[in-house]
């Protein structure tokens, strides 16, 4: 630098960060090790599990959970669009890339959800974690990569921690909206009635913040759907790795088949999770309908009951 710009000094922070990461693979090899096995074991045994179930009974199971959560219309596109993944060959890195999208949602939200409620509660831990989040969603995707290839290898691994970290702000960000958002006259209600902040978490605000961490959940799953193609990168099998083999190779017809296969499984775990997260919304399904019947039962007894003790009181 030349002229003023000179008066700025130089800090190398590359440096200190391959400093600290060279100091983990040091005297951390141990535990990354063991962290590596464990979630190596948990993702391979989904994908055999996945891939043990013949293709057309995993579509017709698919579709079914379509039509108890949502509707019967959705289970039918459910069914076609799985289908369509099947015959063009892009079954078994579906299902590869559903195992890597599975665990890391499940593992992120087991950690988003107790920090969200952990930030909702009190205002410290929420400035404190406000910076992490933000610094976690504005790293670009592809620099979580290359510290998870040093400490993890290549394979599932790296992608899956790296999937889970680029996945885990919107769980948290949205489990501390929903949970700030519950009425303060209905908390207030709660602890007039003395329950513990124990129970009024659990019976009052957690309850009631179910959407909006649903939404959260949605986003988790759509981040790590996301990221598992870019995971790709790092040799984890999966559509992610047939895009970018196409890349590659130039092969649009392979790309398009995969990123044809990606937009399925977003669209199908995306509408699912929306009617997890409002059940109320989605009156033709399934499990709706078999709700309204039971409610309608219970009714018809109760008119039934009703009428033998009129019945009864006349006679007497």
């Amino acid at each position: 630098m030349e002229g003023i710009d000179s008066f700025i000094p130089t800090l190398s922070v590359g440096a200190r960060v391959e400093q600290v990461v060279d100091w983990l693979t040091t005297n951390l090899s141990g535990f990354f090790r063991i962290v590596s096995e464990v979630l190596g074991v948990m993702i391979n045994g989904l994908i055999d599990g996945l891939l043990s179930v013949p293709a057309l009974v995993a579509i017709l199971v698919l579709a079914l959970l379509g039509w108890v959560l949502r509707s019967w219309q959705f289970a039918v596109g459910a069914a076609l669009s799985l289908l369509l993944v099947a015959a063009m060959g892009m079954w078994v890195p579906a299902m590869q890339t559903l195992a890597l999208v599975l665990i890391a949602t499940i593992i992120a939200v087991l950690i988003a959800v107790p920090v969200g409620i952990a930030a909702a509660r009190n205002s410290v831990v929420s400035s404190l974690v406000r910076p992490v989040l933000d610094f976690l969603q504005t790293m670009p995707a592809f620099v979580y990569l290359i510290p998870a290839i040093i400490f993890f290898s290549i394979g599932y691994v790296p992608g899956l921690i790296a999937t889970i970290i680029f996945a885990l702000p919107p769980g948290v960000r949205l489990t501390e909206l929903g949970i700030r958002q519950v009425d303060a006259e209905t908390v207030e209600a709660g602890r007039a009635f003395g329950a513990t902040p124990g129970q009024i978490l659990r019976g009052i605000q957690l309850p009631l913040a179910v959407p909006t961490i649903m939404a959260g959940v949605n986003q988790v799953i759509m981040l790590s759907l996301s990221m598992a193609v870019i995971s790709g990168m790092v040799g984890a099998d999966g559509l992610g790795k047939k895009v970018v083999e196409s890349i590659a190779t130039l092969n649009i017809g392979l790309g398009a088949e995969a990123g044809l296969s990606v937009v399925v499984l977003a669209i199908y775990l995306d509408r699912l999770t929306a009617a997890l997260g409002d059940a109320k919304a989605h009156g033709r399904s399934l499990r709706a309908r078999l709700k309204a019947n039971g409610a309608a039962r219970v009714a018809e007894d109760a008119k039934v009951a009703s009428a033998l003790k009129t019945t009864s009181a006349t006679l007497s």
